[in-house]
């Protein structure tokens, strides 16, 4: 009997379908326009939530960028313009996907770049040691006389 609760589970787990945030009073009547406010929608992060798009999220913030979204497709505007609309308010974090830029290029690459300067160093380092003369017990000269006058 318990494998037949855990079969219905499992197939009323994979035939439901993603849940969303959106309440059928936000819905456009217009099914072209829902799906573009969809789109949209999908593509803006939620600034309470945590790395969750307004489509997926339950916060009132969300929900007023939503019918914000929808409200700029009724007036008209193009999926750009209603995008560039809410970067203009709440700034680049509020698109999951950010635009490739100057400071994104540079936020992306400073990363690699340090890595890049530290490998460099620590080889450095190493070919400056093993320049120096170094003993069987892996001192140089200079630091083998510190430890001794230390004795």
């Amino acid at each position: 009997m318990t494998w037949l609760r855990s079969l219905v589970l499992a197939c009323a787990l994979l035939l439901s379908g993603v849940a969303v945030a959106v309440s059928p009073d936000e819905m456009l009547a217009d099914p072209v326009l829902e799906q573009r406010a969809r789109n949209i929608s999908a593509e803006l992060r939620c600034l309470v939530c945590q790395n969750q798009s307004i489509d997926d999220s339950d916060a009132d913030l969300a929900r007023d960028l939503r019918l914000l979204v929808r409200e700029r497709l009724v007036a008209g505007d193009s999926d750009e313009d209603v995008r560039q609309f809410v970067v203009d308010r709440y700034g680049e974090y509020v698109l999951l996907n950010p635009r490739v830029s100057a400071q994104t290029l540079l936020l992306w690459g400073a990363a690699p770049a340090l890595l890049v300067v530290g490998l460099v160093a620590l080889w450095l380092a190493g070919r400056r040691r093993s320049a120096a003369e170094v003993g069987s017990d892996g001192l140089t000269a200079e630091e083998r006389a510190a430890l001794d006058e230390l004795k």
